[in-house]
């Protein structure tokens, strides 16, 4: 068979010109579809094509059952924009592979906006809270970022405008974009701290030209935040040590991480402000520190970190997937709870563990002449006053294993 005889589904980029902005390519093949499938409103843009006409409906995988039911015929999916930006398009090549489909993308929103505005896109954080929490704005606010957003609905900018206020950024100016290409393009812009609630176009895309106030809250996505970013129970690792542990585990996009025991979650936490791609979950036992761990995950702008609630090892058994990196910060004397961390870590993965405590760090000896590995020993000590004078105050020595699975 060949490449173009394999290549049953095509997958077009509608803006919103509809079919008028279309090449020649994607015209024959909606005219030559004898399935098509796509949102209401994609589907209102083609309404003389004979093809059978499938909605995505209230979700996608109504859409992407009625694509799988007619594979081998020819299937046209529309989407909105560059279906591989934010778009359908990485969904399908997951499920039907790419040697089956034909992408004929159009201009993204986030282009288009910055056209309007002359950015650089390469120079501007591009970010969809479709369907996801608001708070990943978080992770990338800082003093004169430009962002581009693709809201969840016409809600959105007002809510953004908000958040925006409370973390400092009140004199931050919001444009919001409809219809961009259309008849009805409409632009509606004022800074945030004076944003009125007002009915906007459901879809539509927004920029944001992040202007620090004196009291913004500014966080580097270096790791080694400080402990007052954090909700915590004074059962967290110290920055020193919990830079020295994201550099230990060396995180990666597309990686899957598991916190062991996580407190705050401030580990997991800053290891996903490096990889925000990637997939990261808190273990934790106590419910107390829940909240913590959910409220500083929103705060600093990784709401996709997930809590999976119980004692480890016997937890284990919920989690789908193999890790990675696993990082333990507690229960390192348990030999059952390090065996069954071992066993589920991926080949090649990372392993690292820290200890205090005589008997954690005996164990750690012996864990590294099981599985190899380096322990580094790290001494810090702060400065604090002494009348008026100062010395150094030595906090616990903190001793770290570092093992790959081979």
């Amino acid at each position: 068979m060949t490449m173009a005889s394999a290549q049953w589904l095509t997958i077009v980029g509608l803006g919103e010109e509809g079919i008028n902005g279309l090449p020649p390519v994607a015209l024959d093949a909606i005219q030559n579809a004898e399935v098509l499938v796509g949102g209401y409103r994609h589907l209102s843009k083609v309404k003389d094509a004979k093809a059978k006409k499938c909605s995505w409906g209230k979700n996608l995988e109504s859409g992407i059952d009625a694509v799988s039911e007619n594979i081998g015929r020819r299937v046209v999916v529309l989407a909105s924009g560059d279906p591989m930006h934010f778009g359908i398009g990485s969904r399908l090549v997951q499920r039907f592979g790419i040697e089956t489909m034909t992408i004929i993308p159009a201009p993204s929103a986030f282009s288009l906006a910055a056209a309007r505005l002359g950015w650089s896109t390469p120079e501007v954080e591009c970010i969809t809270v479709h369907g996801r929490p608001l708070e990943a704005v978080n992770l990338y606010l800082y003093p004169n970022a430009k962002l581009l957003i693709l809201s969840w609905d016409g809600t959105t900018p007002a809510k953004l405008a908000r958040l925006l206020v409370a973390k400092g950024y009140p004199d931050s100016q919001i444009t919001t974009f409809e219809h961009m290409g259309g008849k009805k393009e409409r632009i509606v812009k004022n800074i945030a701290a004076e944003w009125k609630s007002q009915k906007l176009s459901a879809l539509n895309t927004i920029s944001v030209e992040c202007l620090a106030g004196p009291n913004a809250t500014v966080w580097s996505r270096v790791p080694g935040l400080p402990e007052s970013a954090f909700q915590h129970d004074n059962m967290i690792t110290k920055y020193e040590v919990r830079a020295a542990t994201i550099a230990a585990l060396s995180p990666l996009p597309n990686e899957f991480f598991w916190d062991v025991g996580a407190g705050s979650g401030a580990i997991a936490i800053e290891w996903l402000r490096l990889v925000p791609s990637a997939r990261a979950i808190a273990i934790e036992s106590k419910k107390t520190r829940f909240n913590f761990i959910r409220a500083n995950a929103r705060n600093l702008g990784v709401p996709n970190l997930e809590i999976v609630a119980g004692r480890a090892p016997d937890v284990f058994k919920k989690i789908q997937g193999n890790p990675n990196s696993i990082f333990v910060g507690g229960g390192v004397s348990d030999i059952n709870l390090m065996l069954a961390c071992w066993n589920r870590l991926q080949l090649h993965g990372k392993l690292v563990a820290n200890a205090v405590t005589l008997q954690t760090q005996e164990a750690l000896l012996k864990l590294r002449e099981k599985w190899g590995g380096k322990i580094t020993k790290f001494s810090i000590a702060h400065e604090s006053p002494i009348g008026r004078f100062s010395s150094l105050q030595p906090l616990m020595e903190v001793w770290q294993l570092r093992a790959e699975k081979k």
